[in-house]
């Protein structure tokens, strides 16, 4: 499977390198840091902080792009959790001129976990707990007439990278398999004079609300509920023209203790950011 995972994302490199639709090669590099680590509501590494590499390649102005982006825990004892995730994604914009002016993002990202620590764990499955997703982005930042805020909706379809395996249909509670569906509201809220000479500053302010219907990358088993809401609010720092840092603090209620048996977590972040 990890081959192919290789194959289809040369493919797609070799493809539009030849068209480049006149366009230019445009991307980020970007390093996060992250006093706790959330994916899914989940709480993946107990509370201890972790880094996140990420590069990204804007493919010649097509709409498609890929991504490769790293988690890994800063302590140890977390090394077999270690996941990197590779994207493949098309992006685009309809009716711009409209109230309902769509902005959406349509991926497959496949989750690859170097280790296989689980193998005899379960009677007849694999080590192998990779995961693949699509999913699918659609904002409108015009439907609300407010400039700035715009809300989002995020579809998403999780399910093992090999059935066989300890988060597929042989493991002990069943399969990773399901949906998932975000609702995200998110505002820019300028802040005039915040800093010497910066004219304007702006607040990005984050919330989202999660309904999983399934989706358990641990494979261990969840509820069909409202799981968690999370509250953020970040800012960019210019500190060169192409340079960004990007400092976080984000907040999630939890309501569905199979998810995250902490009902609150509090975390922070703290990014840089490469564009070119």
């Amino acid at each position: 499977m990890k081959q192919k995972v290789l194959f289809a994302a040369i493919v797609l490199l070799a493809t539009t390198a030849l068209v480049q639709a006149q366009g230019e090669l445009h991307g980020s590099l970007d390093v996060t840091y992250q006093s706790k680590y959330m994916w899914r509501g989940i709480d993946v590494y107990g509370d201890k902080s972790a880094i996140q590499p990420t590069v990204m390649l804007d493919l010649y102005g097509t709409g498609f792009g890929v991504s490769l982006q790293g988690h890994r825990a800063n302590a140890s004892g977390f090394e077999t959790t270690e996941r990197w995730d590779t994207t493949l994604f098309y992006k685009n914009a309809l009716f711009m001129d409209e109230s309902y002016a769509l902005q959406y993002l349509i991926g497959w990202r496949y989750f690859y976990f170097p280790d296989a620590p689980l193998d005899g764990m379960a009677a007849g499955a694999s080590g192998d707990i990779d995961l693949q997703e699509i999913h699918a982005v659609a904002s409108f930042p015009k439907i609300l007439l407010v400039e700035g805020l715009v809300p989002t909706y995020v579809l998403v379809k999780l399910w093992p990278a090999e059935s066989g395996s300890f988060v597929g249909s042989a493991g002990p509670a069943g399969t990773a398999s399901g949906f998932a569906h975000i609702f995200m509201l998110d505002y820019g809220l300028p802040i005039e004079d915040l800093l010497p000479d910066m004219p304007e500053q702006v607040l990005k302010l984050h919330g989202e609300v999660v309904f999983n219907d399934g989706v358990d990358p641990r494979g261990l088993g969840v509820d069909h509920d409202w799981s968690n809401a999370v509250f953020g609010v970040s800012t960019d720092f210019k500190l060169a023209e192409d340079v960004t840092l990007t400092p976080g603090v984000y907040h999630q209620v939890t309501m569905d203790t199979t998810i995250n048996d902490d009902k609150d977590e509090t975390w922070v972040t703290l990014g840089l950011n490469y564009s070119f």
